[in-house]
C-alpha cells in the first residue's frame, strides 16, 4: 500500500492512505469479533463465512439491515463516536431475533465527508462491541470518503446482519391464541427511533447548551448523554429463552413504538392489550413529553417508553420465561395480555 497514492485524488478531497490508515487502526476492534464462522481477515474483496448448520433439518438465513438515523447528529455534536456502532448492530440483530435466528456475520457502510482514521476506528470499535455482545462477526465493511457530499465532519452509518434458523423453529406467531401473556424486556433509553422529534424538542441542531446540563430527574447524566445510550442488544437472552419457553411471538420496540410494533407479531383476530400502569416508563422519555408538551398516544406512537422489546408466552410458562430472562440479565415483567380482537392493540 506504500505506493498506492494519488495526489490527484487528494487534491479532489480523497485520501486514499488515510482509507488504509482506518483499516489498520479497526482491525484490533474487529479481531475481538471473529467467531468459528470466519474464514478470512478484513481487507479483502469480500468477507467469507461458514455456514454452521450441524443439527439443523433445514437451515434457513434471515437478514436484517438498518441504521442509526438521525442520532448521529448527536454523536457529531458531542464528538462521542464510540458507540453509535452499537445501535448500527443492535438495530439489525435485534429484528433478526424476532424471527428465531441466532446472528452468523455483520458488515458496515460508513459515508463520511473527510475520512479521519481515528474517528473511524472509533466508530468500528463500537460497531464490534455491538457484534461480540450479539455474538456476531464483523466480516467486513466500508467506509466512503464524499467530499462536497456532506461537511467534513459529518458521516452516516448504517449495516446489515444475517441469522441463522432451522425452518421448523422460525417464529411465525400460528401458535398465538387469547389468554397469552405479554412480557417487556427494559430498554436504555431512546435506543434509535425518534431522534426527529429529540432533536426538535431539545433544539439539537442548534447545539442547545441546555444539552449539556446534568439533570436530577436523569440520574445526573445530561440530556446529551442520556440520548446517546446505545440501543440495548437483546439477542442472548432471547436465544435462552427460545431453549426453555414456547414463544408465540416477539416485537422489537423501534420506531412506531407500541402501535405499530407490537401489532406485526400478532395474527388478525387478536389483539394486545396493554396495561399502562405497568409499563415501567424511563425518565429520559418524561421529560421529552414535558419539554415537548407531547400527548401520551404520539410518545407510545413514537418511542419505545421504557420497552425495547416484547415477547408473547403461554400464561402456563410466564412465570419460566421471567426466571430465565432475569438469570440472563434481563429485569423482565409483564405488561399485557392476547385476547380475541379486531383491534390489534389497546393501551388502557
Amino acid at each position: 500500500m506504500e505506493k498506492s497514492y494519488s495526489a490527484s485524488y487528494a487534491a479532489a478531497g480523497v485520501d486514499i492512505t488515510a482509507g488504509y490508515r482506518a483499516v489498520e487502526l479497526m482491525k484490533k476492534h474487529v479481531a475481538r469479533t471473529r467467531n468459528e464462522g470466519c474464514l478470512d481477515d478484513v481487507g479483502g474483496f469480500g468477507g467469507c463465512f461458514g455456514l454452521p448448520v450441524a443439527g439443523m433439518e433445514e437451515p434457513v438465513l434471515v437478514s436484517g439491515t438498518d441504521g442509526c438515523g438521525t442520532k448521529v447528529k448527536l454523536a457529531i455534536l458531542m464528538d462521542k463516536h464510540d458507540t453509535i456502532g452499537i445501535d448500527a448492530v443492535a438495530m439489525c440483530v435485534n429484528d433478526i431475533i424476532c424471527v428465531g435466528a441466532k446472528p452468523l456475520f455483520f458488515l458496515d457502510y460508513i459515508a463520511c465527508g473527510k475520512n479521519i482514521p481515528e474517528k473511524i476506528a472509533q466508530i468500528v470499535a463500537g460497531v464490534a462491541e455491538g457484534c461480540v455482545q450479539s455474538g456476531a462477526a464483523l466480516i467486513g465493511g466500508e467506509t466512503a470518503e464524499h467530499p462536497g457530499m456532506m461537511p467534513v465532519e459529518d458521516y452516516d452509518l448504517a449495516g446489515f446482519a444475517v441469522g441463522i434458523v432451522d425452518k421448523k423453529k422460525i417464529l411465525d406467531n400460528s401458535k398465538m391464541a387469547a389468554g397469552d401473556v405479554v412480557i417487556a424486556l427494559p430498554s436504555t433509553g431512546i435506543h434509535s427511533n425518534g431522534f426527529s422529534l429529540c432533536r426538535k424538542v431539545f433544539d439539537i441542531d442548534n447545539n442547545n447548551p441546555e444539552l449539556y446540563v446534568p439533570k436530577a430527574e436523569l440520574g445526573g447524566k445530561t440530556t446529551a448523554e442520556a440520548l446517546l445510550t446505545p440501543t440495548k442488544i437483546y439477542v442472548k437472552p432471547v436465544l435462552a429463552l427460545l431453549e426453555k419457553v414456547d414463544v408465540k411471538g416477539i416485537s422489537h420496540i423501534t420506531g412506531g413504538g407500541f402501535y405499530e410494533n407490537i401489532p406485526r407479531s400478532i395474527p388478525d383476530g387478536l389483539g394486545a392489550v396493554i396495561d399502562r400502569s405497568a409499563v415501567k416508563v424511563l425518565p429520559i422519555f418524561e421529560l421529552i413529553a414535558k419539554t415537548g408538551n407531547i400527548p401520551e398516544r404520539d410518545m407510545f406512537n413514537t418511542y419505545n417508553m421504557g420497552v425495547g422489546m416484547s415477547i408473547v408466552v403461554p400464561a402456563d410458562q410466564v412465570e419460566t420465561a421471567i426466571e430465565v430472562l432475569k438469570a440472563n440479565g434481563e429485569d423482565a415483567y409483564v405488561i399485557g395480555k392476547i385476547v380475541e380482537s379486531a383491534e390489534k392493540i389497546v393501551i388502557e
